[in-house]
């Protein structure tokens, strides 16, 4: 693995503001850094591939633990929600995708986090290197394939979600979740969804008929929702 240093485009606000990455800047300062970049070999990809796929599924085991030995509490997880939990492990609902935060020197990979329920960073991941590399160095390759993987897995969920399916977030300050959901959103419209945007206080709840649902009324059925569980589990209707 090698840092090295180039110089940035000098047209690179504008390039990236429109492959998606609006919040370029954050707070006065830049958020994305074109002028260092690190250089893999591809025994180390592989290496960090084999290591990821091992990192989930000792997360998956730990999530069994916690289950099988009834460890909630130490979590401080409450007692409803556990509840929730156990239910949804059961059904084994689909997984998009998740975010793993590595440190790595080389030799010695280490999981410093694993964000399966709010991940962001994935316009940056999945689009805006992406172009940077093509821009930069047309003849290489990157190991990313995170937009066909997303429009793959559409795909394969097109009987599985109900019509409309729902993306669900917060619009924030610099905009990072809600280009997140609408990127999301573009890739399951082009695996032949089709698709609606909310915001999460938009929506509502049919006493009558038990359903969540839009604000057209209609019964919200299949939902991604860009919103902490620790944030859904706090809310009035919880």
């Amino acid at each position: 693995m090698k840092r090295r240093t180039i110089a940035a485009r000098s047209n690179w606000e504008s390039i990236v503001a429109s492959q998606g990455l609006t919040y370029h800047h954050v707070a006065g300062r830049p958020y994305w850094n074109e002028t260092s970049f690190y250089e893999f070999s591809a025994r180390e990809i592989d290496n960090l591939e084999e290591a990821t796929n091992q990192l989930h599924q000792m997360c998956l085991a730990a999530v069994q633990r916690v289950i099988d030995e009834d460890l909630f509490a130490r979590l401080r997880i409450s007692a409803p929600a556990a509840t929730l939990v156990r239910r949804t492990w059961e059904a084994e609902p689909p997984a998009i995708y998740g975010r793993f935060d590595l440190a790595y020197d080389g030799a010695q990979i280490k999981l410093l986090e694993y964000n399966a329920d709010t991940p962001t960073a994935l316009v940056e991941a999945a689009v805006v290197q992406w172009y940077w590399m093509k821009d930069n160095f047309p003849g290489c390759d990157q190991f990313n394939s995170i937009h066909e993987r997303l429009i793959a897995k559409w795909k394969e969920l097109l009987s599985y979600c109900g019509t409309p399916l729902y993306f669900a977030g917060v619009d924030d300050a610099a905009h990072e979740d809600l280009m997140t959901l609408t990127y999301l959103a573009d890739t399951a419209q082009q695996a032949g969804h089709r698709v609606t945007l909310l915001d999460m206080a938009e929506i509502g709840y049919d006493h009558d008929s038990y359903h969540f649902v839009a604000p057209t009324r209609e019964p919200i059925r299949s939902i991604f929702k860009l919103y902490p569980w620790e944030w859904m589990v706090a809310e009035e209707f919880a």
